[in-house]
């Protein structure tokens, strides 16, 4: 008897739900979307090549019509699908339960075209209950949803494919724009230039140590008399200045002053006790943008790779669906929650059931809050096959939710007010204190914070138990142990990272937090950020676009126009606007009402200057000072025309780093010609020390003619070495390289040392290794070096690759297979074969199977001529539907 077929996205979530129902059903996998618009031009279907819109694929001329094509990786799989249809007497479409599921199970249907029965089934967690009752209420396609997934897919390849050559032209080739990543790019590049505009402010106190039997504390002046003394928050970041002039602000020497004087005016009193109860509620279950936020706080995940162990833990069964803004628990989580809280910590703890609303901009509730679908797996019971990223991911999940039904912490909040006579007044210091009377849910789970001094004073700080009238002396029962000068400086505000960007992404409804791990990847990888730590810092070329952006399309970047983008394509998904007339009004303009069309924006491009970041003017000259982008990279530029002073800038370099005065410095240092340390006594050539694009080198001999073969001796300074205390004994330490540190007893080749692109290392021949330290260059042994040249070899390649995870070992070869972050992109490898993703396919899917399904495609692919490509247009007519670093700032001036 012929089965059912089930098809799902991926061959993990394929192998759970064969575990699940046996041998009923057969289970299948697409891997992904099985087509999409063309990637590039040699997808373009030859009838459309000569369109002026051809190689976006979309008919911008008739309805928007997009051209679908299949490509080469997928001819495999649909063929496999297609005998599986003819075998079943039903299909049953289980992708995703969201708009992408729903576009990916049409696309399914469009070209598998089967005969039989076709039903679209989908759940939000992966269990023999959820998936029977999906079976049992199997339903049509929802075509509004496809309608609504397919807008989206158009809007953003107009966007990023009329957009992005502009830059081209304007900035660097090979640039991107997008609608979503642009906006976040904005984002980061604002926040560096709030730091670059940042002035820092000095300010002093006092703090008193105190001490009350066991118990120690500190108590900050925070008054003189009626005026209350100035923090952190009380000046103005753009001028250094305090916002109210009431305040008061002392400097070093008369906070040294005051000190002196209280510490002669003992005994002190205490003049106020205040003790308040509070109660603290616990947090919500994690949505997908919630989740992201506190693995990046507690665990240091990026969101790409929370998204990718929630995805494994998905398909495992394990965790119900993990792409959610909703906050809401079903009736059987709720049941479970309150039984493991009254098993673990007892009927006190219970505090629930509780129900969560979210706060956030166009919110989709439909789905559940992310939660074990088993409460009874505790972090401890999860079974050994799960990663460590799992495990730890799967660790905060269940306290989160359990937490979430937990009864509130209840607090006792303290306010001590201390007085001393001072010489212009009382002068009162304060302390405060926090106990925990009853934890609640404290007990299971404690939020993280993006601000450390605020996670900080989170905890618990205990005071001692005083009253009104108690005296400070030298020695009494309150003593005062020390009293401290303390001088502070104002902070910027902080880079943003993975939490905090994408919970101002949320905060303001740009894009949709499944998409956000995407985003934050693909904006690293085109280079318009790179990573300190957990901080996003933005190059130099990320200021140059969004500077452009904003001046010629400032309706693309605006951050309220991703989110209205969501609400229209929300209304397409309700059935509430129609798709084409959201694609003309997007495309063309609302009539000159309030949006011009993006295809005006891009027409007026010939009229765009080549953007240049301006640092200021120069304090002698007056010329102007900018950045600017080049072939090679970023650039500073003194001047115009032909007396203009250039001077590349280091790779790497935090643009509110770089300011005016350093700007000027390397700019007039490349001017002036690079510094000599000395001659070399063996030649008799001059050593200078100079700067380049990869950052400071020396240099043996004079600069040659534009033409000349002759290269002089060159060699990078090493990361221990400073321009300003470099001698010329260590240059010419440097310039003797490559070090011969001896030769092969058996071959007799040569065995040197060197710095190379990727650190120091040791070669023989062709064979080179890795050093451990830049010290090992010059110190390494002969024997030390033959042992280490003995280790297996690690690839160039293999060295600068960036190894996402292990997706698991191949069950036909038994090689590992690793899932890369390559120059182009992701792909996977064994080690023999290399397999890139598909562009639709997010690095969340790859488990095992889908891992060698594209390992198994790519062995057997041609290796010359190019793929053909099955093209699918969209039919013409409608269809009927049914009824989401601290930058160097600057000091205020005296």
């Amino acid at each position: 008897m012929s089965k059912a077929l089930v098809i799902v996205e991926s061959p993990a979530k394929a192998r759970t739900l064969t575990r699940l129902l046996g041998d009923e059903y057969r289970i299948e996998a697409s891997v992904g979307h099985i087509r999409d618009l063309p990637d590039n031009a040699s997808e373009v279907p030859a009838g459309i090549k000569d369109k002026p819109w051809g190689r976006m694929g979309v008919d911008v001329e008739n309805g928007f019509r997009p051209y679908y094509v299949v490509s080469r990786d997928k001819a495999g799989r649909i063929r496999d699908l297609r005998a599986a249809v003819k075998d079943a007497p039903e299909v049953l479409l289980a992708t995703d339960p969201d708009r992408e599921g729903e576009s990916i199970s049409w696309h399914l249907r469009e070209v598998l075209k089967p005969n039989v029965p076709v039903r679209r089934i989908e759940f939000h967690e992966i269990t023999i209950e959820a998936v029977r009752k999906a079976i049992a209420e199997a339903r049509e396609i929802d075509l509004q949803l496809v309608d609504a997934q397919e807008s989206r897919r158009i809007v953003d390849r107009l966007y990023g494919y009329m957009v992005s050559p502009v830059l081209w032209k304007k900035v660097q080739t090979g640039l991107s724009a997008g609608r979503v990543q642009s906006v976040a790019v904005r984002l980061i590049v604002e926040r560096e230039e709030a730091r670059r505009a940042f002035w820092t402010s000095a300010y002093w106190n006092l703090e008193a140590q105190l001490r009350a039997g066991e118990t120690s504390f500190t108590a900050a002046l925070a008054r003189i008399g009626s005026a209350r003394l100035a923090t952190g928050r009380d000046f103005d970041p753009a001028t250094g200045e305090l916002k109210d002039a009431k305040m008061l602000m002392l400097d070093e020497r008369a906070t040294g002053e005051l000190r002196d004087a209280l510490a002669k005016r003992l005994p002190w009193s205490v003049t106020s006790v205040e003790e308040r109860p509070a109660t603290q509620a616990p947090y919500a279950p994690f949505t997908t943008s919630t989740l992201q936020q506190e693995a990046n706080r507690k665990l240091g995940f990026s969101a790409d790779r929370t998204m990718n162990a929630a995805q494994r833990l998905f398909q495992e069964g394990i965790i119900s669906y993990h792409r959610t803004d909703s906050t809401t628990l079903s009736d059987r989580a709720l049941r479970e929650a309150a039984d493991e809280i009254g098993s673990l910590y007892g009927p006190d703890y219970y505090g629930g059931p509780r129900q969560y609303r979210t706060k956030v901009k166009n919110a989709q509730e439909a789905h559940e809050a992310i939660r074990p679908t088993d409460f009874t797996r505790t972090p401890n019971r999860l079974s050994q096959h799960v990663g460590r990223d799992e495990s730890r991911l799967y660790d905060l999940i269940w306290k989160r939710v359990v937490a979430s039904q937990m009864a509130d912490a209840r607090l006792l909040r303290t306010k001590l007010e201390i007085t001393a006579e001072g010489p212009d007044g009382p002068c009162v210091f304060t302390a405060t204190g926090k106990a925990v009377q009853f934890a609640g849910f404290l007990r299971a789970y404690v939020e993280g914070s993006d601000d450390p001094a605020a996670e900080l004073g989170d905890q618990e700080t205990l005071l001692p138990k005083l009253e009104v009238g108690d005296l400070v002396s030298a020695d009494g029962v309150l003593a005062l142990t020390a009293l401290d000068v303390k001088g502070h400086e104002t902070s910027p505000p902080a880079r943003y990272t993975d939490a905090s960007l994408v919970k101002r992404l949320e905060e303001d409804g740009i894009g949709r937090p499944s998409t956000y791990a995407s985003i934050i990847s693909t904006i690293e990888r085109r280079g318009y950020i790179w990573r300190q730590g957990k901080a996003l810092i933005p190059t130099f070329t990320a200021f140059a676009v969004t500077h452009l952006l904003k001046e010629h399309f400032a309706a693309l970047v605006e951050l309220g126009f991703t989110g209205q983008i969501e609400e229209n394509l929300d209304e397409i998904a309700k059935g509430e606007r129609k798709r084409d007339e959201f694609l003309t009004t997007f495309y063309n303009g609302d009539g000159g009402r309030e949006w011009p069309g993006l295809r005006t924006l891009v027409e007026n491009e010939v009229h765009i200057e080549y953007p240049a970041i301006p640092l200021g003017k120069h304090p002698d000259s007056g010329a102007p000072v900018v950045v600017r982008i080049g072939r090679f990279g970023p650039y500073v530029q003194i001047g115009q025309g032909e007396d203009a002073i250039n001077a590349s800038v280091p790779d790497e370099t935090p643009p509110a780093d770089f300011t005016l005065e350093s700007a000027i410095a390397l700019a007039e240092s490349r001017a002036r010609g690079p510094a000599s340390l000395g001659d070399d006594p063996a030649s008799g050539l001059p050593v200078y020390v100079m700067t380049g694009r990869y950052g400071p080198y020396v240099q043996l001999g004079e600069t040659p003619e534009k033409g000349s073969k002759e290269k002089p001796r060159r060699a990078s300074l090493t990361r221990a070495d400073s321009e300003a205390s470099l001698t010329l004994a260590r240059a010419l330490e440097l310039l003797s390289l490559p070090r011969v540190v001896g030769h092969d007893p058996n071959s007799g080749e040569e065995i040197t040392t060197n710095f190379g692109r990727f650190g120091p290392y040791v070669k023989r021949g062709d064979d080179f290794r890795s050093l451990a330290s830049d010290a090992a260059v010059f110190e390494v042994t002969l024997d030390d070096a033959l042992e280490l040249l003995k280790q297996e070899k690690q690839s160039r390649r293999t060295a600068t690759k960036k190894v996402l995870r292990d997706v698991g070992t191949h069950p036909a070869s038994g090689l590992v297979v690793q899932l890369i972050e390559g120059r182009y992109g992701p792909y996977v490898s064994d080690g023999v074969t290399n397999a890139s993703l598909p562009k639709d396919m997010s690095t969340d899917a790859i488990a095992i199977d889908t891992a060698v399904e594209l390992l198994a495609a790519r062995e057997g692919a041609p290796k010359k001529g190019r793929a053909r490509k099955t093209v699918t247009k969209r039919p013409g007519t409608p269809r009927q539907a049914p009824a989401s670093r601290r930058p160097a700032t600057r000091k205020r001036p005296a």
